[in-house]
């Protein structure tokens, strides 16, 4: 005898949630979730609340919009997976910080966006131009640049064009490499990527990865970070951990 495969009713209606927020490609209220779904309003805000709590959905003013975790899990598949000791690590950053977290990797001749741990509290800053098209504009992608060998940092330079994204954005190579070497460990970008946000980043350096991690903030906040960088540097320490081979 064959039997129908056992399946989780609510586990089912908040994949219906995720799949109605993904296909309406806008903020989607949570009443129109329920009349959409037919699945009662008390019950649709229980699971919208779940889902948001677990990063699959962000609630916004306007309704709900899909959250990082699908997307991220996406970017697993296809550059493999952060270790998961790294991300818990930017998630106790995230909330040590208030600010989102992202960290980024030099690999196969670009600096790539690996993860970013957010939430609607501290959203992330909108990304409207790739890491691999803008490392030159922001501390992620400079404390990156600031590991490579001399020769290899040069390479990256003059083959990727420096893009003006706002008028602090330092559009010569002369001029970013007066940036890295002046410096120091901590690396910042005054709105040179986004002008209203200044992100603050720290290379990562052992673990046999060039990285960095970095968290961004409304420039008004800037102070407080630069005043006591300790847990971003703390945070990047354990990052270059969890890379670490074992021996």
């Amino acid at each position: 005898m064959t039997g129908e495969p056992t399946l989780i009713a609510s586990v089912v209606r908040a994949l219906h949630l995720l799949e109605l927020v993904a296909d309406e490609h806008r903020p989607v209220p949570a009443k129109r979730l329920a009349h959409l779904s037919g699945i009662a309003l008390p019950t649709t805000y229980h699971l919208l609340r779940t889902l948001v709590h677990e990063g699959y959905l962000i609630r916004t003013d306007d309704g709900y919009i899909v959250g990082d975790v699908p997307a991220r899990l996406v970017e697993d598949q296809e550059q493999g997976p952060v270790p998961r000791r790294v991300h818990q690590v930017m998630r106790t950053l995230h909330e040590e910080m208030k600010a989102p977290a992202y960290l980024a990797a030099y690999r196969d001749g670009e600096v790539d966006l690996l993860d970013i741990v957010d939430s609607p509290a501290a959203p992330r800053v909108d990304l409207w131009v790739g890491l691999q098209h803008s490392a030159h504009a922001t501390a992620l992608g400079k404390a990156v640049m600031s590991g490579l060998p001399h020769d290899d940092l040069i390479d990256y330079l003059t083959t990727h064009p420096m893009y003006d994204l706002t008028r602090r954005t330092r559009t010569t190579v002369r001029s970013l490499l007066v940036d890295l070497d002046e410096a120091g460990s901590v690396i910042v970008d005054r709105e040179e990527y986004a002008l209203g946000t200044t992100c603050v980043a720290v290379p990562i350096t052992s673990g046999g990865v060039t990285a960095s991690l970095a968290i961004s903030v409304p420039s008004g906040s800037a102070d407080r970070v630069l005043h006591d960088p300790a847990p971003l540097r703390r945070a990047a320490q354990l990052v270059g951990l969890a890379y670490a081979p074992v021996a």
